[in-house]
C-alpha cells in the first residue's frame, strides 16, 4: 500500500532529531548539557497549576466551543491589544493548541496551491514544511550579520516578490537568531507588505521573552492590523510549553476560518487548561518575570561562555533564548565543511548538544558561513559554564 505522496513535502521540527542523539549518548552513562531543544526546565508558575486542577475539580473536563471559551478569547483580545495599542475583541481570537497549529491553519487560510509564500530562512521549519505540504511555493528570505546582530535582508525581500507572492512569514524576536527589528526596520517591511497586499503571519511567540525595551509589533503600524494574524502563545512566558496553549488573533473572517479547522481537527483546546489561563493572562506577573530573570542569567553566562573561545564573538541579545554564534573560523581550524559533523563531534567529546543552521531551513544559494544555534532554556547556569568550558576546549584544539 502506497502512502500519500504529498508526504514528501512534510517536513519535521529537526531539534527533535537532535534530541534523540542526546538522550542516546546520555543513556550510555555519559552527562549532556542540554543547549539544543528550546524547551524551558523550569515549573509552571504554582497559581496556573493551581488553577488548572481546580478547572479539573470543577468538572471543566468536556467538549467547549471550538474557537474556545468566550471568556479567554476576551481575555487574550484585550490583552493583546494593550500590549500593541491597538483594540480586538473576542470574534478576534481563535484558541488553538498551542502556537504551532497557527502556521498550519494560516497557510491553509490564506494561500491557494501555486501560491507563493515568503518566510524566514534561518528560520522556524515548520515554516518551510507546511508551505511545501500544503502546495505552494515557499520562498526564503534572509538575513545579514551586522556588528549588533542580524537584520533582514530587505534587497533580497524585494526581489523575492513577484506576482505570485501571496503571504510573508515574520519572526520578530526570532527562532534562531535572535533578530530583533528596528523601529525603522520594521516601518520598511510593513510597507513592502501593504504595497504587495500581502497577508502577514506575525510569529510573536517571542513576544513577551524581551530583557529590556517594550517589545513592538509589526501588526501596531497603520494598514496593518486587516491583513495580519499573529500567533500567540502561553508556551515560552508562562513556561508551559507542555501545556499546548496558544491562539490565532486577526481579521474576523480569518477567524472564522481558523475556528472550522479547530472543528475539522481537534475539535476543541482543552477546556481545563483554557479555563486555568482566564485570571492569568493581564494578571499578575510575578511568575512571567521570575522566569525572564532566570533566563537574563543563563543568557548572560552563556554569552560570557561564548565569547571566551577563540574564534567567538558574540552579541548579548535582548530577546528570545538562543544564540546563533558564527563558527566558520572553528571550521577551518578543524578542517570540517560540515558542520552537523562539528555538531556531533562537540557531543562525543564534551557532552555540549546543540543545533546547527542546518536544522533550521534549506541553505539559500551563496551561504559561506557556518552557524550554530543555542538554546540556553533548558539548562541552568552551573551547567552553562560546565559545558561552555568542556566546549572552549574542544573547539580550541
Amino acid at each position: 500500500m502506497e502512502l500519500a505522496k504529498q508526504l514528501e513535502y512534510l517536513g519535521t521540527e529537526t531539534a527533535f532529531a537532535v534530541s534523540g542523539a542526546a538522550a542516546a549518548w546520555a543513556a550510555k552513562g555519559n552527562k549532556v548539557y542540554p543547549f539544543h531543544l528550546g524547551d524551558i526546565n523550569l515549573p509552571t508558575p504554582t497559581n496556573i497549576v493551581e488553577a488548572m486542577q481546580k478547572a479539573i475539580a470543577d468538572g471543566y473536563t468536556s467538549y467547549c466551543p471550538g474557537p474556545g471559551i468566550p471568556e479567554l478569547r476576551d481575555t487574550i483580545a484585550r490583552d493583546t491589544g494593550a500590549r500593541r495599542s491597538l483594540s480586538y475583541s473576542a470574534e478576534n481570537v481563535a484558541i488553538q493548541p498551542g502556537g504551532k497549529p497557527v502556521i498550519n491553519k494560516f497557510i491553509a487560510t490564506v494561500m491557494n496551491p501555486g501560491d507563493e509564500v515568503l518566510y524566514p530562512n534561518p528560520g522556524f521549519p515548520i515554516y518551510e514544511s507546511q508551505i511545501e505540504y500544503q502546495g505552494g511555493i515557499a520562498v526564503p528570505y534572509g538575513y545579514i550579520e551586522t556588528d549588533t546582530g542580524f537584520s533582514l535582508d530587505m534587497d533580497a525581500m524585494r526581489a523575492a516578490i513577484t506576482p505570485k507572492t501571496r503571504a510573508l512569514i515574520y519572526n520578530n524576536f526570532q527562532n534562531p537568531n535572535s533578530a530583533e527589528s528596528s523601529p525603522e526596520e520594521m516601518e520598511v517591511l510593513a510597507e513592502l507588505c501593504i504595497k504587495n497586499d500581502l497577508w502577514v503571519l506575525s510569529d510573536e511567540a517571542y513576544f513577551e521573552i524581551q530583557y529590556s525595551g517594550t517589545p513592538q509589533s509589526i501588526v501596531s503600524l497603520p494598514g496593518m492590523q486587516e491583513r495580519s494574524i499573529i500567533l500567540y502563545t502561553c508556551s515560552k512566558r508562562f513556561a508551559m510549553t507542555g501545556w499546548r496553549l496558544g491562539a490565532a488573533i486577526g481579521p474576523r473572517p480569518a477567524m472564522d476560518a481558523f475556528s472550522k479547522f479547530n472543528t475539522n481537527i481537534e475539535s476543541c483546546t482543552a477546556h481545563f487548561i483554557q479555563r486555568s489561563m482566564i485570571d492569568v493572562i493581564g494578571g499578575d506577573t510575578s511568575g512571567p518575570d521570575a522566569i525572564l530573570d532566570e533566563l537574563r542569567k543563563r543568557r548572560d553566562a552563556a554569552v560570557e561562555g561564548l565569547n571566551a573561545i577563540d574564534g567567538i564573538s558574540i552579541n548579548t541579545p535582548n530577546s528570545t533564548f538562543y544564540l546563533f554564534p558564527n563558527v566558520t573560523k572553528i571550521m577551518e581550524r578543524k578542517r570540517l565543511t560540515d558542520v552537523n559533523q562539528l555538531m556531533t563531534e562537540a557531543l562525543t567529546e564534551t557532552g555540549v548538544s546543540f543545533c546547527t543552521r542546518k536544522h533550521f531551513g534549506r541553505s539559500i544559494e551563496g551561504e559561506t558561513d557556518y552557524y550554530l544555534r543555542f538554546a540556553y532554556s533548558g539548562i541552568d547556569v552551573d551547567n552553562i559554564n560546565e559545558g561552555m568550558v568542556r566546549l572552549k576546549k574542544y573547539f580550541e584544539t
